[in-house]
């Protein structure tokens, strides 16, 4: 028997749970909670636990029809294999529970919760196919208009990650022009989702076919790849005047606008994406706009523009070693001085507490600084701040045997910015100490 099949065929309840078997195992069950509830009640006496609640699957009523009690039970055995990963017997008890959709009452709220389970049990019992899943999918989206098209979503998700690029296209194709009454604003943002999506399936047709042509630098005068670029760009343009995070569509849009030359408009998209104050805070998108100035040959007064962006909004970025050796490079004074908080702010963050690169870029930075009359002076005001945790976050006696065991380099780098960095403070980090 099919998966699928078994998923969505309508069995009757008692074929899979008599009720017999229910009524006993109903009255255990009550009994159990009974003794449960008077155990909890005197074991907190007079204390009130902040603990939240879980929030049942599925509630018990006073006036719980025979049917509604099956689906219940159901629904628990459906739970209780789940959990202990037995997922043929999951799938068996799936079968019957789909039923509760008939139902006028419950059935409107249940629509997601047989979904998720369906698909979750699909995903890890070893003999679903791909069929299975369309089966699946495909049931549930008609099974009522407001999961419809978050549904269309997921299933174009699958097939993607199968590698079925154009029948992932054609879901999200029908679900862009699928409309029904009133459009709320979920379903205006799943909308813009879907257009974007399918976008990006354009981007990864396009990609496609440009690797696969013979004569590579002809793309332009191939017909069947412009049309790919001309619908993807169209949709894209749209949907990405709407404020929000957009990295990996923007990235195969400017792909797209730099293969064919139209580099005004690649930097155009890039800089409304960083600035447009309508967007979100992001840092990613600098790093794209810095990115795309590297690739181009951009003057360094450019790049030094996007990066002080980044340092603003991530200082411990992995960009900011290229930020201090240009600001090294820099015939001004203040350069260093720049490059050395810089350094600093990254070296506040545990994850450059190791890095042998940023300690050793700061003591070349301490070194061109040494070359100026108040060195002594800048260090000290950037370490104002630090005088008072930085020996605790870096300069411990655990740090100079850790650092002796994995890095010796590191260790002796570090020992020699000691006094430099921390003058007035009498550390228990040094190469002398290890020595035997």
């Amino acid at each position: 028997m099919q998966l699928g099949f078994l998923l969505t065929k309508n069995l009757n309840l008692t074929e899979v749970l008599n009720m017999e078997d229910l009524d006993q195992h109903l009255e255990s069950q009550k009994d159990l909670e009974e003794d449960s509830d008077d155990s909890d009640r005197s074991s907190r006496k007079g204390q009130n636990s902040t603990l939240p609640l879980v929030k049942r699957l599925f509630e018990e009523s006073c006036n719980e029809t025979g049917f509604l009690e099956s689906c219940r039970m159901c629904l628990e055995q459906i739970r209780e294999a789940m959990l202990h990963h037995r997922w043929q017997e999951a799938a068996e008890y799936m079968a019957c529970y789909p039923q509760i959709l008939e139902n006028k009452m419950k059935g409107a709220a249940h629509r997601e919760l047989v979904w998720r389970i369906s698909t979750e049990i699909l995903h890890h019992h070893p003999n679903s196919t791909m069929n299975d899943y369309n089966l699946i999918y495909e049931r549930m989206k008609h099974s009522g208009i407001k999961l419809y098209l978050v549904i269309c979503l997921e299933h174009s998700f699958h097939l993607m990650l199968h590698g079925q690029i154009e029948d992932a296209k054609k879901q999200l194709s029908v679900a862009e022009s699928w409309r029904y009454g009133k459009v709320s604003a979920a379903q205006h943002q799943t909308s813009k989702l879907i257009q974007v999506y399918r976008s990006l399936l354009d981007y990864m047709i396009w990609c496609d076919k440009k690797s696969i042509d013979d004569n590579y630098s002809s793309h332009s005068d191939n017909q069947s790849t412009n049309n790919y670029f001309r619908q993807a760009s169209v949709n894209l343009q749209e949907v990405l005047k709407n404020p929000g995070v957009w990295d990996p569509f923007i990235l195969c849009y400017v792909e797209m606008l730099e293969f064919y030359g139209d580099h005004e408009e690649a930097l155009k998209v890039l800089n409304d994406y960083a600035y447009d104050t309508s967007f979100p805070p992001n840092p990613n998108a600098h790093v794209y706009l810095y990115q795309y100035f590297k690739r181009h040959n951009a003057p360094k007064k450019k790049l030094i523009k996007v990066l002080k962006n980044i340092q603003v909004l991530v200082p411990s970025h992995e960009l900011m070693l290229e930020y201090s050796s240009i600001l090294r490079q820099s015939v001004k004074a203040s350069g260093a001085q720049k490059a050395l908080g810089i350094l600093l702010d990254m070296l506040d963050f545990a994850c450059w507490r190791s890095s042998l690169d940023v300690w050793k870029r700061l003591q070349a930075v301490i070194q061109d600084l040494q070359l100026q009359d108040d060195w002594e002076n800048v260090v000290s005001k950037h370490m104002e701040a630090r005088k008072d945790w930085w020996p605790a976050l870096h300069f411990t006696s655990f740090h100079a045997t850790k650092d002796s065991e994995e890095s010796p380099e590191l260790l002796e780098v570090k020992a020699s910015l000691t006094r430099i960095l921390c003058p007035d403070r009498a550390l228990r980090y040094s190469t002398e100490r290890l020595t035997p």
